[in-house]
């Protein structure tokens, strides 16, 4: 009988829809990385299904980068990625290497030294999905607006577990789509223009 090796396997991630459609890709064996669901990740592009055309995504916290190489697959012009685990950033730039990705740029860097830098960008449209258990949702949304990461009428698509309270958002932001699915709470807000 051979024998069974226990070592853990990375898993595969699908793209939902675009160009790549159903390409598989892997996901890094990284304790606590867990790629936002195929089912959230299609509710939340038919939500920007009108705003991805050419937008200037970023997608803080990438770890398997499902948001921002979805974003890319459906047409979106660019997607900065920010990820601080060196084998999730190495594995996300193979997949970035396989799709032939243009418009992808990876920083391996924390989150919030990436929102603190220097010459900020401005986007269309932000993902953050933080690590579950952390609360750190205010923080982010509160240091988008103060260094004016966003563009005009940008969205912010936050996710978090379903058990934690909603986060307050900065003066005049407002959701716009508020779902659960399982554990997880999601909802795309927009800044006030």
């Amino acid at each position: 009988m051979p024998k069974r090796h226990n070592k853990a396997r990375s898993g595969r991630l699908r793209i939902v829809a675009g160009n790549w459609r159903s390409r598989l890709l892997d996901i890094a064996d990284v304790p606590g990385l867990r790629p936002t669901s195929e089912r959230i990740r299609e509710t939340l592009f038919n939500w920007l299904a009108p705003r991805i055309n050419g937008a200037r995504c970023l997608d803080l916290f990438a770890g398997t980068g499902a948001l921002g190489l979805e974003a890319l697959s459906r047409g979106a012009g660019s997607t900065v990625f920010v990820e601080q685990s060196t084998r999730a950033v190495s594995t996300l730039n193979e997949n970035i290497k396989t799709l032939a990705a243009e418009g992808a740029t990876v920083w391996q860097m924390d989150a919030l030294q990436y929102l603190l830098r220097e010459r900020p960008e401005r986007f269309d449209l932000v993902f953050l999905d933080p690590p579950f258990g952390t609360d750190m949702l205010e923080e982010l949304c509160r240091l988008l607006a103060e260094r004016k990461m966003l563009a005009n009428d940008a969205c912010i698509y936050l996710e978090q577990s379903r058990s934690a309270p909603e986060p307050d958002l900065p003066e005049g932001w407002h959701v716009l789509k508020n779902k659960t699915a399982g554990n997880v709470r999601y909802m795309l807000v927009q800044q006030a223009t």
